[in-house]
């Protein structure tokens, strides 16, 4: 079941979605060459500050995780595929890298959360294309969480998208509800058969988050218990945006 809000509650999200969308082009703007995963997480925590937000997932602890995660900020490098840890041992970012930057805030009472993948200065030919593969899968899934369809259309969509770049979505990895927590129900698988899963109702509120792989898709967690890497160590890409189900359109409360 899913958790439903009522009308203030997706107006405090909706404002929320406004400041997210804010925070996370600030943090892009910051990559570059030479700059440090911590100094993007220390960026992250006093934007969220400034703007009168709390981080979603400082301090969380995600079922079956074995602790609380470290910092405020995901930051996932080439073959990190999602929830790289900033802060406890500082990357320094390089020419030719690929970011993925993953944050979620808590505005209000209500949460909203939201990734983008940028390029650290030049990046190869098959880097832009995967970031713009996995951009478009998440446009295209969007459109599919509309009233009356299910969760596996939008995994559908994705896996379209991925199929036609000749990429792979992670396995096991994918969006799921948000709203009062961090995480709700449903989850959101990254491929699926149509018309298969949980039908989407109105009010409904949906963190869509496909990740695209250069490689086989298959995925592993390391050792500090919240990164998962591709197993083949070929780069991956990551967007999200929260998503309202509407009658009409759906609305991208993050732009």
């Amino acid at each position: 079941m899913y958790v439903k809000k009522t009308e203030e509650e997706l107006g405090f999200m909706e404002e929320g979605g406004k400041i997210l969308g804010r925070i996370l082009t600030a943090i892009e703007k910051k990559v570059a060459p030479g700059i440090s995963t911590l100094e993007l997480e220390e960026e992250a925590r006093r934007l969220m500050k400034e703007f009168g937000a709390t981080p979603a997932f400082l301090g969380y602890t995600p079922h079956g995780a074995r602790r609380a995660y470290p910092a405020a900020l995901c930051v996932s490098i080439n073959e990190e595929v999602v929830h790289g840890i900033p802060n406890e041992h500082p990357k320094v970012l390089q020419e030719g890298d690929v970011v993925s930057i993953d944050t979620g805030i808590c505005y209000k009472g209500l949460f909203t959360d939201s990734a983008r993948t940028v390029p650290v200065g030049k990046i190869d030919k098959t880097s832009r294309l995967l970031i713009k593969a996995t951009k478009e899968a998440l446009l295209e899934s969007i459109k599919m969480a509309r009233v009356g369809n299910k969760t596996g259309d939008l995994g559908f969509a994705i896996a379209e998208v991925a199929k036609k770049y000749n990429f792979s979505p992670a396995e096991d990895l994918g969006g799921h509800g948000v709203g009062k927590t961090p995480h709700e129900d449903p989850f959101l698988p990254n491929f699926s058969a149509r018309g298969q899963g949980v039908i989407l109702e109105e009010g409904m509120t949906l963190a869509i988050e496909p990740m695209l792989c250069e490689g086989s898709g298959k995925v592993k967690m390391l050792s500090d218990g919240y990164t998962f890497v591709t197993r083949d160590k070929k780069r991956s890409a990551h967007f999200e945006h929260t998503v309202l189900v509407t009658k009409g359109e759906p609305k991208i409360l993050t732009r």
